[in-house]
């Protein structure tokens, strides 16, 4: 039995991987991942979902078959759907090929659907066994069950600063504080991510092109919060070739007479006011399950304080910037007791060269 449950991990942990090779690709979708072994455990096939309108982890596995899978078994690490959406339902696929056994991680967790999937193959006979490897499916997906549970999506704020927690000096520069192996760290971390957030400071002051220097395509969509559309004629992020851009912004404050200034192919959407759960609601909705916020003081306070912020990454470098006005990552939080600022939970630290990487959870 142990020998078992240990076979039964080791599978689950390669439906896992398989899964984690459609990072960044499957949005508005999870990242699933499936084995099927033949009924004397023989891996037979697997699969994953590469990209959203693409065929399903399970379809994909069935389409690769080399050999009956009839009383099979079969590992997935999120609970087969049961909906007709743009790819036929996984249920009626793993019920007509016959599969004896299925191993599911974590059910979906979308409320409409969540458990109908696995009533569905029980009531077909099958043996459904739930809950292994929960762990490291909940944290591969967490992006899209924090989006089901909330409708909002999930953030990551960025920040990079000095010792002394300064983000710039206090004219505004700030390039380059940290080393270039941490800069390139975080192109890569932009790969992962469907959409990159800065203010409209962040786009005057350093006119940045927010891309993963092409680790990923398409890029992330790149996204600009303003409350005044008072934004440069010419700016990187205005060349939608290299990648989509949105311009928000707050139509309770912003001149909209500054929409000319922005060129065709750009697109723009306004909201209610400049609260940014707004704004993460909106790209939610357009499919973003994650969101990379890299924004300056002003929007990363808001941000934090309208809880747009699930995850933080920090990068330390070993600098002294100095200076009473010099730039921080935050502004004032107007905090009067140390019994009302943020805790940061389960924080990570390494070392990229001299930088320290430092990662935490809100």
């Amino acid at each position: 039995m142990i020998e078992s449950h240990i076979i039964d991990i080791k599978w689950m942990k390669r439906a896992i991987y398989l899964a984690s090779l459609g990072k960044g690709r499957t949005s508005p979708n999870p990242m699933v991942g499936a084995v099927i072994l033949d009924k004397n455990g023989n891996l037979i096939s697997e699969g994953f979902h590469s990209k959203s309108g693409m065929p399903h982890a399970e379809a994909m596995a069935f389409n690769n078959l080399k050999k009956d899978a009839r009383d099979g078994t079969i590992y997935v690490n999120l609970e087969p759907c049961c909906h007709q959406g743009k790819t036929p339902p996984c249920v009626d696929k793993i019920i007509s090929f016959g599969i004896k056994r299925v191993f599911v991680s974590i059910e979906d967790p979308d409320k409409r659907m969540s458990g109908k999937g696995i009533k569905l193959l029980k009531d077909a006979g099958i043996k459904v066994h739930l809950g292994l490897c929960k762990k490291e499916s909940k944290e591969l997906n967490k992006s899209f069950i924090h989006k089901n549970i909330t409708d909002n999506a999930y953030g990551v704020m960025k920040w990079a600063m000095s010792m002394d927690g300064r983000v710039g000096l206090k004219n505004g520069k700030s390039k380059w504080i940290t080393n270039k192996d941490s800069r390139s760290l975080v192109h890569s971390l932009r790969a992962s991510f469907d959409a990159i957030v800065i203010g409209g400071n962040t786009l005057r002051k350093d006119d940045p092109f927010l891309t993963s220097r092409g680790i990923r395509n398409p890029e992330p969509l790149r996204v600009v919060f303003t409350k005044t559309l008072n934004l440069p004629v010419k700016s990187n992020l205005w060349d939608c070739k290299l990648a989509r851009t949105l311009v928000v912004y707050d139509a309770s404050t912003a001149d909209e007479k500054f929409l000319k200034r922005i060129p065709e192919g750009v697109e723009i959407e306004k909201l209610s006011s400049d609260n940014p759960i707004l704004l993460s609601n909106l790209l939610a909705k357009k499919g973003c399950n994650n969101v990379f916020w890299e924004c300056g003081p002003k929007l990363a306070t808001s941000a934090m304080k309208a809880g747009c912020i699930q995850e933080l990454m920090t990068f330390i470098a070993p600098k002294i910037l100095g200076g009473v006005s010099s730039m921080n990552p935050f502004s004032d939080f107007e905090f009067t007791d140390m019994d009302e600022v943020f805790n940061l939970n389960e924080p990570e630290t390494s070392f990229i060269g001299n930088d320290i990487y430092v990662k935490s959870i809100t």
